[in-house]
């Protein structure tokens, strides 16, 4: 069974930066996606991120292009912005079209103005 476990989250001003981990078990295929999702409160939960492990290929949500960069284990967030504020997940999947198989329980990442 997989388990995808989020750490990294916490408080920081606007112009911050965080790094979020994304600890997964239970792998038993070499070919996977992981994402990132997000929600803000009183919001839907959106995809901020996906790359596949097979090709490394990665896609953004057009807001945070430029500014947050996915790896297999980490999602690196530069330049927040208050908007930015949510639980952030971590999901994995078969590819990135069905990356949200998968979820973790979340962190919190609060951007202060």
């Amino acid at each position: 069974e997989v388990h995808l476990v989020e750490s990294g989250g916490g408080l920081v001003q606007a112009g911050g930066s965080l790094r979020l981990s994304c600890a997964v078990s239970g792998l038993t295929h070499d070919a996977y996606a992981i994402g990132w999702s997000r929600q803000a409160p009183g919001k839907e939960r959106e995809r901020v991120a996906c790359i596949d492990s097979m090709s490394g290929s990665t896609r953004y949500k057009d807001s945070v292009k430029g500014r947050f960069t996915i790896s297999l284990d980490s999602l690196q967030m530069n330049s927040l912005k208050p908007e930015d504020t949510a639980v952030y997940f971590c999901t994995m999947g078969g590819d990135c079209a069905y990356v949200d198989e998968h979820w973790g329980k979340g962190t919190l990442v609060t951007v202060s103005a």
